[in-house]
């Protein structure tokens, strides 16, 4: 199996880059940042937690793949050498904790037979459920990495719309307080112009300095979130490769329309199938006997 390794090596690499375009790009985000902390701090804040997410989401394979090469490599020496009840289970003893393929662990577990290894075999609806079963979580692993990132597009479509309302309440005021009587004086409407124009101007920094960040937190995590389902799509894909290795295809499995075996017909055959292959085992060691 492949170990998702690479594809953290890959995020790291990402995110190095990115700091060092920030360290760059420090002086100007800084004074960007503090046109409305509040609203850009909780963009970051989301970031860094959708940074983390995805990197979860990878690093969480690990032991996956360490169960299924654990397991593959213990099968093989059982079945290439027949071992003692007490030295199977001591080999078999203290496998890697497996969450996500926790269901087929325990299947597994009990298709174990103490006191000869059986040759795993699945039926076609066997496999089709556990990897729908995986299927199924990995999508749902995935969603939280999804919401963020449209999280932070709304965040900074947010902070632009308040923006450009402060920013049309600050031009209202502005062009409301102007006022020309007969003796006025132009040079002091033209101070006050200008004084009144600093609160439109700080509602434009709100509203571009909350999409600048917005969007480029998007974009981060899209990267990071494409990474990671790169590596559940390898792993997803290797694990069916061994399982259709695994796999026994029956009649009913494989006709189609009406004349396709029921299920408990398959059900009943493939019960019988295994307790002729126990038979055979039986008779075997009773030959070595």
């Amino acid at each position: 199996m492949t170990r998702p390794t690479t594809y953290l090596v890959r995020m790291a690499v990402f995110l190095a880059l990115v700091l060092v375009a920030a360290g760059f790009l420090s002086p100007v985000l800084w004074t960007i940042f503090w046109n409305n902390p509040g609203l850009n701090g909780l963009i970051l804040l989301v970031l860094l937690t959708g940074i983390g997410w995805n990197i979860r989401q990878v690093a969480r394979l690990t032991p996956e793949v360490d169960w299924l090469d654990h397991y593959r490599a213990t099968s093989t020496r059982m079945t290439d050498a027949p071992l003692s009840a007490g030295s199977a289970r001591t080999r078999m003893a203290g496998p890697p904790a497996a969450r996500l393929l926790a269901p087929m662990a325990r299947m597994l577990h009990v298709r174990q037979d103490e006191n000869e290894p059986r040759r795993l075999t699945l039926s076609a609806g066997a496999m089709r459920s556990l990897l729908d079963g995986l299927s199924s979580r990995l999508d749902e692993s995935r969603e939280l990495s999804r919401y963020m990132t449209g999280l932070l597009i709304f965040l900074g479509l947010l902070g632009t719309f308040w923006g450009l309302l402060k920013t049309i309440g600050a031009v209202a005021d502005v062009i409301g307080a102007m006022s020309v009587g007969g003796g006025g004086d132009v040079t002091m409407l033209f101070e006050q112009l200008k004084a009144g124009l600093a609160k439109p101007l700080a509602g434009m920094g709100t509203a571009f300095s909350a999409s600048l960040f917005g969007l480029a937190g998007a974009l981060i995590l899209g990267f990071l979130d494409l990474t990671a389902g790169q590596a559940q799509n390898r792993f997803f894909n290797e694990l069916e490769e061994w399982l259709a290795g695994l796999t026994r295809l029956s009649s009913g499995a494989m006709s189609d329309g009406e004349g396709s075996m029921p299920v408990y017909v398959q059900a009943l055959l493939e019960q019988t199938g295994e307790n002729l292959e126990d038979l055979r085992r039986v008779l075997m060691r009773g030959e070595e006997s």
